[in-house]
């Protein structure tokens, strides 16, 4: 049934179907002469009773009964006349019957009444038809098709009611509310036709039980519905439920930013209106409704001073605030919203011409959301004022809005603007928000101070106080900060005087112990996600040198990350003895202040002593003053030792290059002297290497050099020395050993180096030949020393196994040429390195 308040239009169609429908059911009723009476009133008594049995409609605010079941019976079992009196008798005292405490009007009974005598007759026309009896269609599939005009009669023209009153389309409410009840026609036609057998077989009597079997139906299309019902009820509290989360999100971006949720409130009417207009619908609809609240809510991630800051951002704050449009997705995923929000919030800051962020979409690759989003976000946020500047009249916003046509916005979304801005502002501004303000500015008189307490200050320096307490003379105070002007002008001279790190920080030790008082001093300098003590002087050495904190953590992990200074703070909370009773530290508090190079915080300065609070501002103030020259000191050391360290190391092994070992072996000969100690020199030649080049390339060749390296390393003493004289070529410096015998030393490395080509190629295809020479035995330079292992070694090139079952032989002339030449080469490098 349609609902009470129908309008004109709902009119128009009602009255033109009432009275044909009353004209077809008086002319089809004038003739009726029953041939059983007593049949006819027990189906028309059975049929009223049944019409109680109705369901109400989902979604909508309607009934649909069971009364199709009698009328398709009636078209077996009675006559035309008989059907539609018994159709209309059950359908009228349906709808006397108040449904939900409410009575029908007039016009819905006629309306009723009017379909149901249609629907017999196009029914009882489909079932009679000469068409279909002469294709020889059986009863079943005739009754089947006759309920098809039945099931299209009696739900398409209550469809279009509803449609019109409620502003539905035809086809939604039918697919919503009817579609889905065809099968039930479809049994009730074969139940109608077994009911017509049983009759036939025994008496039209057995209709009295015919009762239990409708009222069967019934309940099973009842719980149908109520299951409809309650799906239906779980998605509205589903859907209840997202839009208070939507509600408390923004809400709690206004808690971050107090200037945006007028501003939400207006971006999401614009942005609505402007999808509808683009034909958005559904889902698409409902995530623009919900991104336009929630598209800033990544700026909870950016800090307030960024957000409210009253003037341009720099670069570095720009970087911050690009942020948020990547954490305020990531969160809404977290959310799981039955439609698309997150991708309109990523990208609500991309552009037209793929020159925005964070992914450089461009054109259709921005869902359309986004690009609703950008222009109505961009437009609104010149109109009104901001802390960074005044609002532009609606009009030049709007101006401006059209000059970035097709550059930042998508040209459809500005055509809209341009064509309804004026329309929409004023929408806009005639919507009622219910601002609820937050208690932010709230003063709570519970709670004297945090458990940890407050951050506290020395009183000052007690060295400018009489015995009275008194204030020295001014005079003690000028010539105090002047003391303090050339130490600091001292420092900042002898900060800069050295490339060596250890004697900066020394001397920053030392200056910086004349003006604040410390126990210890640590300096930490950030490698990847840790700090690693690089410098430590005075109490708890030990301890405070074996700290490695991770960048957000502790004490001066916190300072790093933020980079700001803290002062007096807890130095228990260090990571590296936090809670662990084995390592304790006197000391109880702190000073630390971030120290940040061209880039990034190259460490932190940390001061800590013994007592509790000692610290003042001033203290502070001296640590920021010298803060920059101590990094850039750092970072000028840190660099100078990178390229030192890459001077001396092989960059593809990582081992000692020729220079270092050149270095290494004069100072290892020089000790053995002194000490009476002997020493072994290595060198080793990798065999088959040339070959290895030729078939596998020389990235290949590159891997089993680094793997070789690694492998000889490991397999030395500690206190061993592995270097890379060149090429395929190692040296080992063995100090204090008499050495394993030559075949012995030869097998070993030889095994490690088949393992080696093992790993990398799959085969054996490598081997390594061993000289060595002994100090004092075969010389007491390194020049002398490599020469004599150079040549056992290409002797034992000469005569290995390896060699020998490749087909080179010790006369082969090429090969002595090749090794007398490389011999030469190697002498003529190490003579070449400075000795010191």
């Amino acid at each position: 049934m349609a609902k009470n308040n129908t309008n004109k239009r709902a009119n128009i169609f009602i009255y033109p179907i009432a009275v044909i429908g009353l004209v077809a059911l008086v002319l089809g009723i004038l003739p009726i002469h029953p041939q059983d009476p007593v049949r006819f009133a027990s189906y028309c008594f059975l049929s009223i009773l049944a019409s109680g049995l109705r369901v109400s409609l989902p979604a909508i605010t309607g009934t649909l009964s069971i009364n199709f079941l009698f009328i398709l019976i009636g078209l077996v079992q009675l006559s035309l006349p008989e059907t539609l009196a018994m159709g209309a008798t059950m359908t009228l005292v349906q709808c006397l019957r108040p449904v939900n405490g409410r009575k029908t009007q007039i016009r819905q009974i006629l309306f009723n009444v009017s379909t149901v005598a249609i629907a017999i007759f196009a029914s009882e026309y489909i079932y009679s038809s000469a068409y279909l009896h002469g294709h020889g269609i059986a009863g079943p599939l005739a009754l089947i098709a006759a309920s098809i005009p039945l099931f299209l009669f009696t739900t398409i023209p209550v469809a279009i009611v509803i449609g019109l009153t409620e502003r539905k389309k035809l086809k939604e409410v039918w697919d919503e509310c009817y579609f889905w009840a065809f099968p039930y026609y479809a049994v009730g036609a074969l139940i109608a036709v077994s009911f017509n057998k049983f009759t036939d077989l025994i008496s039209w009597q057995v209709s009295l039980v015919v009762l239990p079997v409708v009222y069967l139906v019934y309940r099973s299309y009842r719980l149908y519905l109520e299951r409809l019902d309650d799906g239906r009820e779980h998605a509205e509290q589903m859907a209840s439920l997202h839009l208070r989360t939507i509600e408390a999100l923004a809400m709690a971006i206004e808690a971050k930013d107090t200037t945006t949720h007028d501003h939400l409130q207006r971006v999401q009417v614009y942005a609505i209106e402007i999808g509808k207009d683009l034909g958005l619908k559904g889902a698409d609809l409902e995530a623009l409704r919900a991104a336009s609240l929630l598209h800033d809510i990544g700026k909870l991630a950016v800090p307030e001073h960024i957000i409210s800051k009253p003037g341009r951002l720099t670069p570095e704050e720009f970087e911050k605030m690009k942020i948020h449009p990547v954490v305020g997705a990531e969160i809404l995923e977290r959310v799981q919203f039955p439609y698309p929000v997150a991708p309109i919030v990523r990208s609500h800051h991309e552009k037209w011409d793929g020159t925005g962020y964070p992914d450089g979409l461009k054109e259709e690759e921005i869902p359309i959301g986004a690009r609703i989003l950008s222009a109505v976000d961009c437009l609104d946020a010149m109109a009104t004022d901001r802390q960074y500047r005044r609002a532009l009249p609606l009009d030049q916003a709007m101006a401006v809005i059209s000059k970035e046509s097709g550059r930042a916005f998508d040209p459809k979304v500005v055509e809209i603007l341009e064509r309804r801005y004026e329309e929409l502002e004023r929408q806009a501004s005639s919507v009622r928000v219910d601002k609820v303000k937050l208690s932010t500015d709230v003063r709570i008189e519970r709670g004297l101070a945090p458990a940890a307490g407050f951050e506290t200050c020395a009183p000052g320096d007690s060295k400018n106080r009489n015995e009275n307490g008194d204030t020295a003379p001014f005079l003690a105070s000028i010539a105090a900060a002047r003391q303090e002007v050339q130490t600091l002008f001292e420092l900042s001279q002898n900060l800069g005087n050295s490339l060596s790190l250890d004697e900066t920080l020394s001397v920053l030790s030392v200056r910086l112990k004349k003006m604040m008082p410390f126990d210890t001093m640590c300096i930490f300098v950030k490698q990847e996600d840790n700090l690693v003590p690089e410098y430590v002087t005075g109490d708890n050495f030990r301890l405070f040198s074996s700290l490695e904190i991770p960048v957000g953590q502790g004490l001066s992990g916190w300072v790093a990350e933020n980079r700001k200074p803290i002062i007096n703070g807890n130095p228990s909370v260090e990571p590296g003895y936090l809670n662990d009773p084995s390592k304790f530290s006197t000391m109880r508090a702190a000073i630390s202040v971030p120290l940040e190079g061209t880039r990034s915080v190259v460490g932190v300065l940390s001061l800590y002593h013994g007592e509790r609070d000692v610290f003042t501002r001033d203290h502070l103030r001296i640590l920021q003053s010298i803060a920059p020259k101590v990094a850039q000191s750092i970072e000028n050391a840190l660099k100078y030792k990178q390229v030192e360290a890459s001077a001396i190391t092989d960059h593809m092994t990582g081992l000692p290059n020729s220079r270092s070992l050149a270095i290494h072996l004069e100072t290892e000969l020089a000790r053995c002297k002194r000490l009476g100690l002997q020493l072994q020199v290595l060198v080793c030649d990798l065999d088959g290497f040339k070959m290895v080049n030729d078939r596998f390339g020389h990235l290949e060749g590159n891997r089993i050099l680094k793997s070789v390296a690694e492998k000889l390393r490991n397999n030395c003493r500690e206190y061993d020395y592995v270097a890379r004289m060149g090429g395929d070529e190692f040296v080992i410096v063995m100090p204090g050993s008499r050495g394993a015998p030559p075949q012995s030393r030869q097998l070993h490395l030889a095994q490690l180096v088949a393992q080696a080509a093992l790993e990398v190629f799959g085969e054996e295809c490598l081997s390594m030949s061993v000289g060595e020479a002994y100090y004092p035995q075969d010389g007491d330079s390194p020049d002398m020393l490599i020469s004599q292992a150079d040549k056992r070694m290409y002797a034992a090139k000469q005569n290995s196994p390896f060699r020998k079952r490749r087909g080179l032989t010790a006369n082969d002339p090429k090969q002595l040429t090749i090794s007398d030449s490389k011999q030469k080469d190697q002498m003529e490098r190490l003579q070449m390195q400075p000795m010191r």
